[in-house]
């Protein structure tokens, strides 16, 4: 275990996927997960989806888990043709702006979903579409359930082979999104009293120039914290976004970013914050004086 994860400091895991998306454990199953993993403070963080968190919710206070549950939601954005996630944090997820908006990219992406299983079915691939959603299982349908779908229908051999020979652009199945824009999210988190979060900011596969362009975007568009610190990380990531995070006056965020229990990846594993970075928690955990 870290030595920054000591018996003493409580373990922020803030981005988490549950089935409402592509993750593989259900909400009551992940927050149990997350308190076997002594997470003390977990964001669940669906695509698109806020679905996960009342059962979560019941779950903590029927089986009284010591786990302060924080509302979350991971939207997708295009920005200059890439696909940007941008975490909510602390959302009021009854908030009828959001409820719209969450409805919104819903159909968004059931239509990119339903064009991505027409072009595999002209590729030969049939009942993509079928298969995508039996294993939705009711949540959101992804490109992740496409990917498993590949898999178990022996086109591949696992999830990253699917992506380059299927889910990529360029590839067979690949479908631009038309996701709405990062000021849109931004501004919808805001308004619904969350903190907008740019997630895994390593993993666009953006040149430095480009990574800064997109942080001073994203400042300039009003978004508050950054993703530094993930389980599974490049060395020295998590040092250079920490030096980011300072330099465009955001605060850091830490998350697994779990789907499913697996070696590599586990909800709180090695999720602390370089020095001189402040935690994003810290703006909701000020004492109130109308509380």
């Amino acid at each position: 275990m870290s030595d920054h994860n000591d018996n003493y400091a409580i373990i922020y895991d803030l981005h988490s996927h549950t089935t409402a998306s592509d993750g593989r454990l259900t909400p009551q199953a992940l927050v149990h997960r997350a308190h076997e993993m002594r997470v003390g403070t977990l964001a669940i963080t669906d695509h698109d989806s806020v679905s996960a968190i009342p059962a979560a919710r019941a779950e903590i206070e029927r089986a009284g888990l010591p786990l302060n549950l924080i509302t979350g939601v991971e939207i997708s954005t295009v920005w200059e043709n890439h696909e940007i996630h941008i975490v909510g944090l602390n959302i009021d997820i009854e908030h009828p702006q959001l409820t719209g908006f969450l409805a919104e990219q819903k159909e968004r992406r059931q239509q990119r979903a339903k064009l991505i299983a027409e072009r595999l079915e002209r590729a030969h691939v049939p009942g993509a579409w079928e298969g995508a959603l039996a294993l939705a299982d009711g949540g959101a349908v992804t490109r992740g359930h496409f990917a498993r779908f590949l898999v178990e229908a022996g086109k591949a051999s696992n999830m990253a082979d699917v992506f380059k020979k299927y889910l990529a652009r360029g590839k067979t199945g690949y479908v631009p999104p038309q996701w709405c824009t990062i000021d849109q999210a931004i501004d919808v988190i805001h308004h619904s009293g969350g903190k907008a979060v740019l997630a895994h900011p390593g993993r666009y596969d953006l040149s430095a120039k480009w990574l800064k362009r997109l942080l001073a975007w994203f400042t300039e568009c009003g978004g508050d914290a950054m993703e530094v610190a993930q389980c599974q990380q490049a060395p020295h990531e998590r040092a250079q976004l920490a030096i980011y995070a300072r330099q465009y006056g955001l605060l850091g965020s830490q998350g697994s970013d779990f789907h499913q229990p697996c070696p590599w990846i586990e909800l709180g594993r090695k999720l602390w914050l370089p020095a001189g970075v402040d935690g994003v928690w810290q703006a909701w955990e000020q004492p109130q004086n109308n509380s």
